[in-house]
């Protein structure tokens, strides 16, 4: 089965053809899909598209370019979501430094409730991060010492520093479509280096798509490609690519059953 760990289907982006997308995955071998909350006021949409998919789940979560529109964001508000039934995740939450589209300081307070829920749900904590990496490692080993939780660094671009302290703690990484662009060497060699038991593959549709299909909407069937280039990077078979990261998915994700252990 192929996984893809981070779609955006609820986006505009697949308002004529959302069916017809979700379909093309599932022809392209793509067994099971997680949807991706952008902010907590679109949870809703969101999850109304897990709950109507029995491939598709769901994550809550408000993303840093977003957290000003809830600066008071509680960790209460997002447990109480995710006790929904397909809720698999907190997230995607986390900081982004390169636009800066919320204040810093209120990114790190949402991010900090962010983590409290994972804590208290013991839900994994699907972590967006760009250009923060020292603020970044500085929250995530604070909030590790005061009690352990699972995290993911999705789609990751950040530093190698950033890679291998946040792998020593736990961390998972998922790989994306920036992994095949040409000038990716710097992810490329950082990829060769994460932990080959907590390594999953994304898609972060419909953004990223990899090459050949770059500069397109991009679309979870396209995740074949991205699992090709994890293979070549990491000198791993194609079966292995795909045993390894669908066996550090469901150990992440693990309220979501496994269909080769149950």
């Amino acid at each position: 089965m192929l996984i893809d760990s981070h779609v955006n289907l609820h986006a505009p982006q697949y308002d004529e053809d959302r069916e017809d997308t979700i379909n093309r995955a599932r022809t392209a071998g793509v067994g099971l899909m997680v949807n991706i909350c952008d902010r907590v006021s679109n949870f809703e949409a969101c999850y109304k598209i897990a709950r109507d998919n029995p491939d598709i789940w769901a994550t809550v979560g408000t993303h840093p370019h977003e957290a000003s529109e809830n600066p008071e964001l509680s960790a209460a508000t997002l447990i109480d979501l995710a006790k929904l039934p397909k809720v698999v995740g907190i997230g995607e939450c986390g900081l982004d430094f390169h636009y800066d589209y919320s204040p810093r300081d209120i990114q790190a307070k949402v991010f900090r409730a962010h983590i409290e829920a994972a804590r208290d749900s013991g839900l994994p904590l699907v972590v967006h991060t760009r250009e923060a990496d020292e603020v970044m490692w500085d929250i995530l080993s604070s909030e590790h010492r005061n009690g352990e939780f699972k995290f993911l660094l999705h789609c990751y671009t950040s530093g190698a520093e950033l890679a291998r302290k946040a792998a020593d703690i736990g961390a998972w990484f998922s790989v994306s479509g920036i992994a095949t662009f040409k000038a990716a060497q710097d992810v490329r060699d950082i990829i060769k280096d994460m932990p080959a038991d907590r390594i999953i593959v994304e898609t972060d549709c419909p953004y990223l798509a990899p090459i050949p299909w770059r500069g397109r909407r991009n679309e979870p069937a396209y995740v074949t490609h991205v699992y090709d280039k994890l293979a070549e990077i990491r000198g791993w078979s194609l079966e292995e690519t795909r045993k390894l990261t669908e066996d550090a998915f469901f150990e992440l994700f693990n309220r979501i059953p496994n269909p080769v252990s149950s």
